[in-house]
């Protein structure tokens, strides 16, 4: 009969003596329990980490005595959290239970000064950053001027949703079919690169369950890059411009990507330029001028400005 190889690790008893060795150091006070009867031992009871990681007790127990397969991630994320692990104690946790450190978990990373820069130094072209999730996580004017004020911001912070859940952007959008299918592939690539996502998963979810095109566009399993395109938006103010979308991927990788709308011909250019001088009016700032010098050069290009000296022609000699 072979024999058990004394060089393996007992990742079973490791991990028992691990667990037991956390939730000894912990107080119910510390991780928001009553302290409810004597304790025989220091520290937390089974039963408490079993109801702050949402497990049965009994597979806790054998988890502690050795007697299950290998614990799944999300079990050990919830475990980690229970037991108020530090970094170093979660990763160790993975390593001891699975073999492998745990996927680090994605935080998207501030927009740099110099993307705003280049942001608001477009101030005719509507343009903002999304990270991975879609999350509009930078804009500049001209694209709240196309989009909305609200664009950008709270329940319309995340272009899948506004997508599919404001109603006022499906009906600007007049190749809404087209572009919400390009969307739905995006983020099934995207899931694929990012499968432990919990906030991906999250919006995947809303998505399917709010919306009936979503659900029937995930089932088919359409992948695609939303990459660049063209569309038509009926504005309630300029009325209908055709536009082409580029997205770019920024100095910063896979984090974040730019995307920026330019009109597709010269009625859509002349339709920003009048959003702009509208959004420059309603705001009444000091740049006014410059804005809509920048919209109406026709206009402005040739007109003294108040308070600038009359140029005079020098006369016949």
């Amino acid at each position: 009969m072979e024999q058990r190889r004394t060089d393996q690790p007992d990742r079973h008893g490791e991990l028992a003596q691990f667990l037991r060795a956390m939730r000894g150091r912990l107080l119910p006070q510390d991780v928001g329990l009553p302290d409810v009867g004597r304790r025989r031992t220091p520290g937390l009871r089974r039963q408490e980490v079993a109801q702050l990681a949402a497990v049965s007790i009994d597979w806790y127990i054998r988890l502690e005595q050795g007697r299950v397969g290998m614990p799944g991630t999300g079990v050990l994320d919830a475990l980690a959290e229970a037991l108020r692990l530090s970094p170093a104690e979660h990763q160790h946790l993975h390593v001891i239970a699975r073999g492998q450190a745990p996927v680090a978990r994605h935080v998207s990373l501030p927009v740099g000064a110099s993307l705003r820069v280049l942001l608001d130094g477009m101030p005719l072209l509507p343009a903002y950053v999304v990270d991975f999730r879609l999350d509009i996580l930078a804009h500049n004017n001209a694209a709240v001027a196309l989009f909305g004020e609200d664009f950008g911001t709270g329940e319309a912070g995340n272009a899948a949703r506004l997508l599919f859940l404001q109603p006022r952007v499906r009906d600007m959008q007049l190749d809404w079919a087209h572009v919400a299918r390009e969307t739905v592939g995006n983020l099934r690539a995207t899931l694929a690169r990012r499968p432990d996502d919990a906030r991906l998963r999250e919006l995947i979810a809303e998505l399917r369950s709010s919306s009936a095109e979503f659900a029937t566009w995930w089932d088919d399993h359409t992948v695609k890059q939303r990459a660049h395109g063209t569309k038509r938006i009926r504005h309630p103010v300029v009325g209908t411009l055709t536009v082409r979308y580029d997205t770019l991927a920024t100095l910063q990788g896979a984090e974040h990507s730019l995307i920026v709308v330019t009109p597709a011909d010269a009625a859509a250019e002349g339709c920003l330029r009048e959003l702009m001088v509208n959004r420059a009016r309603s705001l009444s700032g000091p740049d006014v001028h410059s804005i809509t010098a920048q919209a109406h050069p026709e206009v402005t290009g040739g007109r003294e400005r108040q308070g600038d000296v009359p140029r005079r022609e020098p006369g016949p000699r």
